[in-house]
């Protein structure tokens, strides 16, 4: 495992975020089914292309696991085109729409499941990996699961936490290790995260305004400042 940082201050950035976004109320979705729909849309994709794919759904009365499981591929695909890679998302859609008929009959009998057997059946489904389980999980689902994504290794990189080649499951660890284990941190961090990489911890980043910007050390806002 890569060498971490021996530090607890991920709850001071949860709590400095916390103040700086308020409740953010992240997963949007208004049924456990379309937040399942939008962790397996949303890969690779802003999340205002995923609403678009889902109302799109919605407009045909198909958000249920029936409809897009009978639905054919080819309507499927054109429905969820504003997300992008609409073919294969509508494939991996189909694929785990019909696994959970299959395997549970329903949701509600499927989020019963204990969490470490439901985590791998998830990860069995061709095209669901880590993070999609996960949102899965944390958010359809209500089990103490943390995501992890693509800002989160980029927040943990810039502030010296984890390098920037650690992989999902060393990102979660560490996570899990300093924040307290329950649902409502792990879903509200998270959002968090989004939502200060969204704002701030781009590609190219952008630290003044930033909430986390007290928390860099003089080296590492140097290093930053040179690549804005």
């Amino acid at each position: 495992m890569a060498k971490a940082r021996k530090t607890d201050s991920l709850l001071f950035l949860h709590k400095r975020l916390s103040a700086h976004y308020g409740p953010l109320g992240w997963w949007p979705g208004e049924t456990p089914f379309e937040v399942m729909v939008g962790a397996v849309l949303t890969q690779n994709t802003a999340w205002t292309n995923v609403e678009k794919a889902i109302a799109n759904l919605k407009a045909e009365r198909a958000l249920s696991l029936e409809a897009i499981d009978q639905m054919p591929h080819g309507k499927l695909a054109r429905l969820l085109r504003p997300s992008g890679y609409f073919r294969v998302k509508a494939r991996r859609l189909k694929n785990l729409v019909r696994a959970v008929r299959e395997k549970f009959g329903s949701l509600p009998r499927m989020f019963k499941t204990p969490t470490n057997e439901l985590r791998a059946w998830l990860l069995s489904v061709n095209g669901v990996g880590k993070e999609t389980a996960d949102s899965i999980l944390c958010y359809a689902a209500e089990h103490p699961v943390f995501v992890v994504d693509a800002y989160t290794r980029r927040i943990y990189s810039r502030h010296g936490f984890l390098p920037p080649e650690a992989d999902y499951d060393e990102l979660q660890e560490f996570s899990l290790e300093r924040l307290p284990r329950d649902l409502a941190t792990y879903n509200e961090f998270h959002a968090q995260i989004v939502n200060v990489g969204k704002d701030f911890c781009r590609t190219k980043p952008k630290c003044e305004g930033c909430p986390l910007k007290p928390f860099l050390t003089p080296a590492q806002r140097r290093k930053l400042s040179t690549a804005q």
